[in-house]
């Protein structure tokens, strides 16, 4: 059974940093690419940052560019998101999802082309 789990969300004051992981485990798990969603309350889930591992190619939302940076390690399974200059608009849940195989179903922007996901981890950012 894959599992996503995500850590190093909390509590913090804008202009703060945060380094959220994502650690996948199964005997089967293997990755095309991983990315990161949020979803603040009463708003719907979007698309943050996502890599491709063959050529490391990277996508941000145009919101985060510039403050966060995604960064992983295919053959160990792990994903991580820095995300400098926090935002009171970046609270959210924050997850971490993957793409099992070539091809991208419907984009690397969007959740329908994921397979795995985590349950989550808080994103709170006070001003």
């Amino acid at each position: 059974q894959v599992q996503l789990v995500e850590s190093g969300g909390g509590l913090v004051q804008a202009g703060d940093s945060l380094r959220l992981s994502c650690a996948a485990s199964g005997r089967t798990f293997s990755s095309y690419a991983m990315g990161w969603f949020r979803q603040a309350p009463g708003k719907e889930r979007e698309f943050v940052s996502a890599i491709i591992w063959n050529g490391d190619y990277t996508y941000y939302r145009d919101s985060v560019k510039g403050r966060y940076t995604i960064s992983g390690d295919n053959a160990k399974n792990t994903l991580y998101l820095q995300m400098n200059s926090l935002e009171p608009e970046d609270t959210a849940v924050y997850y971490c999802a993957a793409v099992r195989e070539f091809p991208i179903r419907f984009g690397i922007r969007t959740a329908m082309s994921y397979d795995y996901w985590g349950q989550g981890t808080q994103v709170t950012v006070s001003s």
